[in-house]
């Protein structure tokens, strides 16, 4: 291939890189800003009910009840978050988003909404307040972002306060699962044994202790993953704050 004519001038290289990482359209965006502003308010709606729902209890126990309904909701609204990477107005890796989305999905409906027994477990408090502060957080920092007006305090809180948000909810939701297990063994939920006309069996016991072990690879990554991106989005308004 021949190299670039001399009278090329950074400019129009800078278009041609600008062309590239080109965002959304304008009906995207305003879509996108639109799904962000409700998920962030129906984020706020949760951790307002936790807090009323504590006031007027005096006790920590059983505040899941009070937020059940919104929790179900909003958490299985994110499931258009895979969508919207599968049709490309956000550029993020439809398999990563599918991961991190299926598993709370699964964890709200196939775990807490089915084996009811857990539902009073102070680990599923555990993993809910984690993510409604992380949601709360992470859907504020996109809407600021697509209108381009993002507060650096947004910034920072998105890239600090997984250190412990992500910790904490792994931790509720292993727990969760693990409360959970004798229920499923008892009662076979979700199982299919043999003989069956379809010649097909399912131990959903041994299934979610497969989850369980599947924590052990896949969290480090996303960890550490979140951790280079702190240093990497972070470190350079810390360089430059030092040399102001």
């Amino acid at each position: 291939m021949s190299a670039a004519a001399p009278g090329t001038s950074k400019a129009a290289q800078s278009d041609v890189a600008a062309k590239k990482k080109k965002g959304p359209g304008a009906l995207a965006t305003a879509y996108l800003v639109i799904y962000n502003v409700v998920m962030t308010a129906g984020w706020l709606v949760i951790a307002v009910g936790l807090v009323r729902a504590y006031l007027a209890r005096g006790s920590y126990h059983g505040l899941y009840y009070s937020i059940e309904k919104p929790l179900k909701f909003f958490q299985t609204g994110a499931l258009l978050e895979i969508l919207h990477c599968a049709v490309g107005i956000v550029p993020s890796s439809v398999v990563l988003t599918g991961f991190q989305v299926l598993s709370r999905v699964f964890l709200t409906w196939a775990i807490t909404h089915s084996v009811r027994e857990v539902q009073s477990e102070d680990s599923v408090l555990l993993f809910v307040t984690a993510w409604t502060v992380t949601e709360i957080i992470r859907y504020s920092f996109y809407t600021f972002s697509l209108l381009n007006h993002l507060p650096y305090l947004i910034k920072w809180a998105r890239y600090t306060f997984f250190i412990v948000l992500y910790p904490m909810g792994v931790t509720g939701e292993l727990l969760t699962i693990y409360a959970a297990l004798p229920y499923v063994q008892k009662t076979g939920l979700y199982s299919i044994t043999l003989p069956n006309k379809y010649n097909f069996s399912f131990d959903y016991y041994a299934f979610l202790i497969v989850v369980m072990l599947s924590y052990i690879p896949l969290f480090p990554q996303l960890y550490f993953h979140m951790i280079r991106q702190r240093k990497k989005v972070l470190g350079h308004a810390e360089d430059y704050s030092k040399v102001e």
